[in-house]
């Protein structure tokens, strides 16, 4: 139970520190930073999206550990305190952009993580997170610039990141299994 709540907390630590990381990102990393726009990394082929989107995908997974580790109740107060953050952080044009599609699209991830999760982790993570990353790139793009340009953009950089930590979440639901963590 103590291991369970720890690494419940170090996840929920991640997902707070993605937060300012993801607005950071924006504005600094990238191999395009134009005057009026948000630093582009290459995500694939011809394809640019905001830099902060790498972050944003680790965050959908990271709000489901939160909730395997410690629950529903300090999941949705992540979520509440995550959209707070949001809107402190970020830019003042996209202060509405960034906390509504924050909160949205984690509510969605946590929509679809909810009944998933007891049939299977890696599914579960990998639904929800999709959901999420999806409403999150057309809710932030349509609020903050009114269009969907880099949509293809965001969706592919934020997929990558959570193909990339389901080798680590497959890991981490074998290990739970052989030590006997149950799930919040």
């Amino acid at each position: 139970m103590e291991q369970r709540r720890i690494e419940g907390f170090i996840y929920l630590a991640g997902f707070g520190a993605s937060i300012p990381l993801s607005n950071w990102m924006i504005g600094h990393v990238g191999v395009v930073c134009p005057d009026n726009g948000p630093c582009l990394l290459p995500v694939g082929p011809g394809l640019l999206a905001p830099s902060g989107v790498l972050v944003v995908g680790i965050a959908f997974v990271l709000r489901d550990l939160v909730q395997r580790r410690l629950g529903k109740g300090w999941t949705l107060l992540a979520i509440a305190l995550g959209a707070l953050l949001s809107a402190v952080l970020a830019p003042p044009p996209l202060v509405v952009a960034s906390s509504a599609a924050f909160a949205i699209s984690e509510l969605a991830d946590f929509a679809v993580y909810t009944p998933l999760q007891r049939r299977g982790l890696v599914l579960a993570v990998l639904a929800s997170s999709l959901v999420g990353l999806v409403v999150d790139s057309l809710l932030f793009l349509q609020l903050a610039f009114g269009g969907l340009d880099f949509l293809a953009g965001q969706v592919v950089g934020k997929a990558w990141m959570v193909l990339l930590s389901l080798p680590l979440v497959s890991w981490l639901r074998r290990r739970d299994e052989r030590l006997g963590i149950q799930p919040a």
